[in-house]
């Protein structure tokens, strides 16, 4: 079983895998190709897709019994002792490594001292 999932691509990108899966909701296609035929239909996911994001999860000889791909997702495959986790980027942890200057103003002393260490 294949399954791929489309956000903001071309449309004829959509309607060039409608050839081999079926589409079973706007973006999302479903099918069961052969691997040739599925790494061929992810090299070209790949190479048309723009800007747009896709998403390819497969059966698989794994413990999860399924893998999956991604492009140009915030999100990465991780493996985790065997398993595929989905990583996510920690929108707190980029904002904080953006401000170095300091709290922002109007925090209290003792918020100013939990955050930075100060007491």
């Amino acid at each position: 079983m294949t399954v791929i999932v489309l956000t903001n691509c071309p449309a004829g990108l959509r309607g060039f895998l409608t050839r081999w899966l079926l589409e079973i909701s706007a973006g999302v296609f479903i099918g069961n190709p052969s691997a040739r035929v599925r790494d061929v239909l992810w090299a070209e996911v790949q190479e048309y897709a723009d800007q747009g994001r896709a998403l390819l999860a497969h059966t698989a000889n794994t413990e999860q019994g399924f893998t999956f791909r991604t492009h140009d997702h915030k999100w990465h495959p991780t493996d985790h002792e065997g398993l595929t986790l989905i990583r996510r980027p920690s929108e707190g942890a980029a904002t904080r490594k953006q401000s170095p200057e300091g709290p922002k103003p109007g925090w209290s002393r003792a918020a100013k001292r939990r955050r930075f260490g100060r007491g």
